[in-house]
């Protein structure tokens, strides 16, 4: 049946409110409830679940968590995962999309990414609700506002407790309370903002709190055209929480929405003189969120907490994408072709847990057991229309729109999970968990004219974790963890893992064999610390072994979005993890290196007749011990911070990264496939006009550099004069995802009572 979006959620949001008002008691309140702790801008305590209730004291969790908070975001002023990237240890990006608001984000060389067809291995949450799309389990960036952000956990490793698609790390973000940001009067913020390509923003947020109750909202629209051709943003986003709290129970109602339209000239061939013309056009994301939720916790008794969420998460998306038509030819007119889908999806689910500080045997102890049940339904429409070149690329219809897929998937994921925290004395902690967790995905056929699309799939699995830490004094601790996780194929990629039959994306569906469930095991041992009170340190090294890793292999035609799927053995992503941070004269020090070797370990043949040593066949032979594409193997992160004078503040972010190889060169051989590392150096600089009035200044890329961070084997059919359509010329050559160019942009903040 249709998926319909605004009854449910005025159903849901009713309901809700209801159980609400059903869980508020009198009661005075309390200036910190320990359910609201990870609402608070300084987080000591890290959560080891997605549910609130859960934390434990960073000393005592064995792995390399960091955290950032909302004064850090604050300070540089950027977007979420901008700000991951410049400031995460093992965080890198990919321009895959071409648009600053949809990047591809690894973590220890796992994805979290809006694109459809890239593998994820990364969960993402948000005040405790898993917010990876139920179709392809992408993440969509854009969706989330930064201004209604309070702090940011990364925690590395195949943790199971946070359940499915948890290979190489979850992250965790918890929004603002107004209890926590205007604890002692209402007020607020109107924040504006300018900067080069014609970016325009306005954000708003304001909060506060009367008795036992506390309100946060915040607003924010941007608006630009873009540093390329044919890539403009509007982006308009909304957040509101209502929390009640006494000395026992704090509630939370939460409502996200947002508007977004987004343009994106994706990747483009090295060979193009302007690397901001686009290959073909018009490519458009359109992006429309209704998300509420419900989160509690109650005190039961002074050792035991109970805690739950429930949520409704409507998400629609409308993408319209111009490729090559790899039919062209005689009888054939068509020279590309314009594919257009619709996306409807609705997630909806619950979890609830208890946790118990109880002593056993004379020593302290926390244990922690859940429930969660997910549930995705995805209405996916696809319809392509036959298409010409016009001399600029952009594509001219010579038909009509017609129907090519018309299905529904669901995906239901059930999860019972435990862990238990156990202080051996004064100076060992050892952490046992375990989660098992089922999956079951349906996929059905709506137009009746494919019913060999119908399928049912089941995954279930018990995942277990174990983790020691030795912390001498507070000023040292070292661990020693061992975890696994799973990732059940999604939707997307059991319809399309037929090489020979590929799939564009957002994918054209079919009837394939089925795809193995993803198995993570990683080991980490590590040791953080501090010299002196401003001096920190953390160090670790890891190894995460998959087994039946997915991959998405291009067909490597004209259309370089067009492949499938294909479980590809065992590959492994090991590295080396050193951070630090300091203050010296007056100036405060951050840097962060990372080394990762990510590589496969299992030979297969893989179809990529655009490298340079492939076969008559098109097929290249990739070997053990070959680095998968698109990570670099090394990364530097340099951030310093200082005041000149008592009202200004001026900060610098530097940014160095190794080279990497492209997508289609898996085998490391093409002559072509490697990409030169790059760097990058932007400023900040803040001056408190008065108390109320704060301006802001940005130069983003100081020097210009124009290097690629993401590439893909293509074959380039523009080779006519003046860069027209000439499939009789074409020639294989990478296509890249550059970054931004130097952008410099002012600012200007103003705080209200």
């Amino acid at each position: 049946m249709p998926v319909r979006t605004t009854p449910g959620l005025v159903a849901w949001a009713r309901a809700w409110s209801a159980l609400a008002a059903a869980l508020l008691v009198g009661g005075p309140c309390r200036a910190e409830n320990p359910a609201e702790v990870l609402e608070l801008p300084q987080v000591r305590i890290v959560g080891t679940t997605p549910l609130p209730g859960s934390g434990i004291e960073l000393r005592n969790l064995p792995a390399n968590v960091q955290i950032h908070t909302s004064r850090d975001l604050q300070r540089q002023d950027i977007g979420l995962a901008d700000f991951l990237e410049r400031n995460g240890g093992g965080i890198g990006l990919n321009s895959t999309q071409g648009n600053r608001h949809q990047p591809d984000l690894s973590l220890r060389g796992f994805s979290a990414s809006p694109l459809i067809g890239t593998p994820q291995g990364i969960s993402v949450f948000l005040d405790g609700v898993r917010i990876n799309e139920p179709f392809g389990d992408s993440v969509n960036w854009d969706l989330i506002p930064p201004s209604a952000i309070s702090s940011i956990q990364l925690i590395p490793g195949s943790n199971p407790a946070f359940g499915l698609n948890t290979l190489g790390g979850a992250i965790a973000i918890y929004t603002k309370s107004g209890a926590a940001e205007y604890a002692d009067s209402p007020g607020g913020r109107i924040g504006l903002r300018t900067a080069a390509f014609g970016q325009r923003k306005l954000t708003l947020e304001g909060g506060g709190r009367s008795g036992s109750w506390d309100w946060f909202a915040s607003a924010d629209a941007s608006r630009e055209h873009g540093w390329a051709q044919h890539n403009a943003s509007l982006v308009r986003r909304l957040f509101g929480k209502l929390g009640w709290q006494d000395d026992d129970t704090d509630v939370d109602l939460t409502f996200s929405a947002a508007a977004n339209r987004l343009e994106g000239t994706q990747t483009v061939p090295a060979s193009f003189a302007d690397p901001r013309e686009p290959y073909t056009w018009p490519d458009t994301n359109v992006n429309r969120l209704a998300f509420v939720a419900l989160k509690f916790s109650r005190a039961l008794t002074p050792t035991w907490l109970l805690s739950g969420n429930a949520y409704l998460r409507s998400f629609r998306n409308r993408n319209v994408s111009s490729n090559v038509d790899d039919d062209f030819g005689p009888g054939h007119p068509a020279e590309a072709a314009n594919d257009a889908a619709a996306i409807d999806q609705l997630g909806r689910g619950f979890g609830l847990q208890a946790t118990g500080r109880t002593p056993w045997g004379g020593h302290a102890n926390t244990l922690v057991a859940g429930l969660a049940v997910d549930v995705g339904t995805a209405r996916f429409v696809r319809t392509t229309q036959a298409a010409v070149f016009a001399p600029d690329r952009s594509t001219v219809p010579i038909g009509p729109y017609l129907p090519e897929t018309d299905s529904d998937s669901s995906t239901r994921s059930v999860g019972a999970y435990a862990s238990d925290s156990f202080s051996l004395d004064e100076r060992w902690t050892l952490t046992l968990a375990g989660r098992y967790n089922r999956t079951e995905i349906r996929i059905a056929d709506r137009s009746g004219l494919a019913p060999e699309l119908d399928g049912r799939h089941r995954y279930a699995r018990l995942n277990p974790a174990v983790g020691l830490t030795f912390s001498p004094h507070a000023d040292l601790t070292a661990y020693a963890s061992y975890n696994e996780g799973m990732r059940s194929p999604t939707a997307v990629e059991l319809t399309c893992a037929d090489p020979d039959a590929p799939c564009k994306l957002p994918n054209n569906f079919l009837a394939d064999p089925p795809l193995q469930a993803v198995l993570s095991k990683t080991v980490e041992v590590g040791a953080r610390g501090k010299l002196d009170a401003t001096t920190s340190w953390s160090a670790a090294v890891y190894r995460t072994d998959l087994r039946d890793d997915l991959q998405f292999i291009s067909s490597q035609g004209g259309a370089v979005n067009a492949g499938y799927f294909r479980n590809v053995g065992t590959t492994r992503r090991q590295g080396i993890e050193l951070g630090g941070a300091m203050r010296l004269g007056g100036i405060e020090w951050t840097v962060r290196y990372d080394w990762i070797d990510a590589t496969y370990r299992s030979d297969f043949l893989e179809n990529s007749p655009n490298n340079s040593t492939a076969d008559a066949n098109g097929a290249i032979a990739v070997r053990r011990g070959d680095r998968i594409p698109s990570i670099p193997r090394q990364t530097l992160k340099l951030r310093a911070e200082f005041e000149p004078a008592p009202n200004w503040s001026v900060g610098a972010s530097a940014l160095v990264t190794g080279s990497l190889y492209a997508r289609g060169d898996e085998n490391n051989r093409d002559v072509h496939g490697r990409v030169a590392g790059r760097g990058r150096l932007d400023l900040d600089a803040r001056f408190r006009a008065s108390r109320r009035i704060q301006l802001l200044a940005r130069i983003d890329n100081v020097f210009d550099r124009r290097a690629a961070d993401f590439a893909v084997l293509g074959r380039n059919v523009f080779t006519g004069p003046g860069g027209s359509f000439d499939p009789a010329g074409a020639r294989a050559e990478p296509f890249l995802g550059r970054g931004a160019p130097r952008s410099i942009g002012v600012g200007l903040d103003y705080g209200f009572d």
